[in-house]
């Protein structure tokens, strides 16, 4: 297991090239964003290359999965994603449900299978895997769809495509459902990335009631080869937070 960094949050408002300085001055090899539409990408990778960094992933740019009026937008913008990923050497594209469009939930939940079933053929033979990944809604993203983790598997169950991942976010899920390390066990077959932060407050890993020692210690011993990503806003100096996250918890 290997630690990637959301340079979006624990450096929000830095310069990305600076906050690839950053990541690599804390002594980690991996990052991630959000949105790569509003960046240049060509200078970002440059100087990822230069530092020998590893971008894990970054997020498609359509996310409206529950309503096939959408349906088309989202495709071809997943097309859009998928052409910038395999040009970054990128194998992850992070993509969310949607909010509630307030139809039943039955005929949201088909809404989805069905995009992601039509998603497969995009993604086939591209070596770029999408990320499912429900949100709290409690909390941070009020009003959206899919905040389950158990119905974002029944859902990836549903489509049968090696290509479609779930992306467990620790901190969401607390917050939605907790019994975080038993849901982990039962269904890492289907977790191709995590995302995590201190709950409450969404803060450095050691803050909050979460024991992320244990849940590291849980996840290595599964037998996990992929990416953690960090994806917290910090409260302590960002450089400092990460030095203690890497030499306390990792």
């Amino acid at each position: 297991m290997e630690f990637s960094i959301c340079i979006e949050s624990v450096f929000r408002g830095m310069n990305p090239l600076d906050a690839l300085e950053k990541v690599k001055e804390c002594g980690f090899r991996a990052f991630e964003f959000w949105g790569w539409k509003n960046k240049d990408m060509e200078a970002l990778f440059k100087k990822a290359a230069s530092l020998s960094l590893t971008c894990t992933a970054f997020c498609t740019s359509a996310f409206i999965l529950n309503d096939p009026a959408k349906r088309n937008d989202y495709l071809e913008g997943l097309k859009e994603s998928v052409a910038a990923a395999r040009k970054a050497g990128c194998g992850f594209l992070i993509s969310q449900a949607g909010l509630d469009t307030g139809a039943v939930r039955s005929f949201q939940h088909k809404s989805v299978v069905a995009g992601l079933k039509a998603a497969a053929s995009i993604l086939e033979g591209s070596g770029v895997t999408l990320l499912l990944e429900p949100l709290n809604g409690r909390v941070d993203h009020v009003g959206t769809y899919l905040e389950s983790s158990d119905e974002g598997f029944q859902i990836l169950n549903e489509v049968g495509c090696e290509n479609i991942k779930l992306l467990f976010d620790i901190y969401h899920q607390q917050i939605t459902e907790g019994d975080i390390i038993r849901r982990i066990q039962a269904n890492l077959k289907n977790i191709a990335h995590f995302h995590s932060a201190g709950s409450p407050g969404r803060n450095e890993l050691y803050s909050g009631e979460l024991n992320y020692r244990k849940v590291f210690e849980t996840i290595k011993s599964l037998g996990y080869k992929g990416f953690f990503g960090l994806e917290y806003f910090p409260k302590d100096d960002p450089v400092e937070g990460l030095k203690r996250i890497r030499d306390s918890l990792i």
